[in-house]
């Protein structure tokens, strides 16, 4: 353990933002560096616990209590080999995970959390600056192939394990940049993208052969991937949008979030967009629909955009202030959460249901409107308590509903569960013999943390599956 007393001595403390009036100014993330004494004080927090129920609260089973120990102690390039050894990229975690470990932190049940996501992040940082992030290439290579189809956390994470155990990945990804949701659903102001570059350079390094602009059911089939390599793990996650089909959803103005954040972070990388093709808040009224992250990435977006105003809405009542009875550690707590976008300002709204949109004759959105609604799990509407909005930009930012469903899923042809993502066995292949799945596409709308431990799940399958066992880890 780190300092005996350390819980007793320090209190939690965690990086604090920049000042509002500057971030909403540029994409530079919004957290300041936190210096290298506070954050020894912080791992000096974490107690011999007996069970550390970090680690059940941590998908990836990160060894946290170990690495808490050696910042306390100094002993930084320790702490990144343990880090390293469960969570291929704890650079992604560190900022955009939301941390159920320290939910699950065995302090929190009376006092605050020990603060594991910043020490965690601040170890990876550093370790790219002090250069100890080094390309590990395989010794020998099997000869066997395995494509990746997606290059999101778990796609990444799948692929540097199955290079090291020394099979010859390829990894396919549709859009024109490597990264998935990394690249193109996070804003540059949670995590800038170039805590992407170097990590790919080093994934380059190692021999993962990146090819972009691919969009497997069309410029490659099923059929190719199967007669081409000798394994395929789908990781292309889970883009079929929610929708939310009420009168008026097809007036122009009403965009799906994640084609609104993709378009702005395509723009912040230097792309340009014609004026037709736009999505932009810049002097509009923006209702966003949705109360997740997501939404809240959108907020902070629209802030940026200089939007003249901007409503977030939830269909769910106002969660507690404090974590609710029903979510008791170390569960995940329900409870309410501000995120940097809330204080840039805007409104948010509960317990919103939208009835329906109205525009002008020329198509354009002009109102949404919403009626309020009861608790959970009737959500039973309030009589006259109707009312509308003005709006000219509405985001849909209410979920995904499993991968999308044409193109290669209907020439493989692969069997889905019953909520529409890709069935799996225990080992992570699907119904089709040699093609495995991973992440999202697999498990549904999730967390990073969730998709790199999966994607290390799997690539111990198939791993397995190629070589009739493996050393990677499970």
């Amino acid at each position: 353990m780190a300092k005996i007393t350390g819980f007793l001595e320090y209190t939690r403390e965690t990086p604090e933002r920049r000042p509002v009036l500057e971030r909403v100014n540029d994409w530079f993330e919004v957290y300041q560096d936190f210096p290298a004494q506070s954050l020894q004080q912080q791992a000096a927090r974490c107690m011999d616990c007996g069970v550390p129920f970090c680690h059940t609260g941590c998908p990836v089973g990160n060894l946290i209590p170990d690495w808490n120990d050696l910042v306390y102690r100094g002993r930084w390039q320790e702490a990144i080999r343990t880090l390293h050894a469960t969570n291929n990229f704890p650079e992604f975690t560190g900022r955009i995970c939301p941390a159920p470990c320290e939910a699950a932190c065995v302090l929190g049940i009376n006092d605050k959390p020990v603060t594991i996501k910043a020490v965690e992040q601040n170890i990876i940082d550093r370790a790219f600056q002090e250069g100890w992030v080094q390309p590990e290439p395989p010794r020998r290579r099997t000869g066997k192939r395995v494509a990746i189809i997606g290059s999101g956390p778990a796609g990444l994470a799948a692929a540097q394990q199955l290079n090291r155990a020394g099979h010859t990945v390829t990894v396919f990804e549709k859009h024109d940049r490597i990264g998935g949701l990394l690249r193109y659903g996070i804003p540059d102001f949670k995590m800038e993208k170039g805590v992407v570059d170097r990590r790919l350079e080093q994934l380059r390094e190692e021999g993962i052969e990146f090819r972009p602009n691919t969009y497997i059911g069309r410029e490659i089939t099923g059929n190719d991937l199967l007669s081409g390599y000798d394994a395929t793990l789908l990781a292309m996650g889970a883009e079929q949008h929610r929708d939310l089909p009420i009168p008026g959803r097809d007036l122009k103005g009403i965009h799906f979030a994640m084609d609104y954040l993709t378009q702005q972070n395509k723009r912040c990388a230097g792309d340009k967009f014609s004026r037709e093709g736009e999505i932009t808040a810049a002097g509009k009224r923006v209702v966003i629909i949705g109360g997740g992250d997501t939404g809240a990435d959108c907020l902070g977006t629209a802030h940026r955009q200089r939007a003249a105003s901007v409503h977030q809405l939830q269909i769910h009542p106002m969660p507690p202030d404090e974590r609710h009875p029903d979510t008791p550690w170390p569960l995940w707590p329900l409870q309410l959460r501000v995120e940097a976008a809330h204080e840039e300002g805007g409104f948010r709204e509960w317990s919103v249901f939208t009835t329906h949109f109205s525009g002008d004759e020329q198509g354009n959105l002009k109102k949404l409107h919403c009626v309020r609604v009861g608790p959970k799990p009737a959500l039973e509407q309030v009589p006259n308590s109707e009312f509308y909005l003005d709006a000219d930009l509405v985001l849909i930012a209410i979920g995904f509903s499993g991968p999308v469903r044409s193109g290669l899923l209907e020439q493989l042809p692969l069997a889905l569960d019953s909520l529409g993502n890709l069935q799996a066995d225990a080992s992570f292949m699907t119904s089709v013999p040699g093609v495995f799945t991973a992440g999202d596409a697999r498990r549904g709308q999730s967390l990073v943390v969730w998709a790199i431990a999966e994607g290390r799940q799997a690539a111990h399958h198939i791993d397995r599956f190629l070589s009739g066992s493996s050393q990677l880890p499970v």
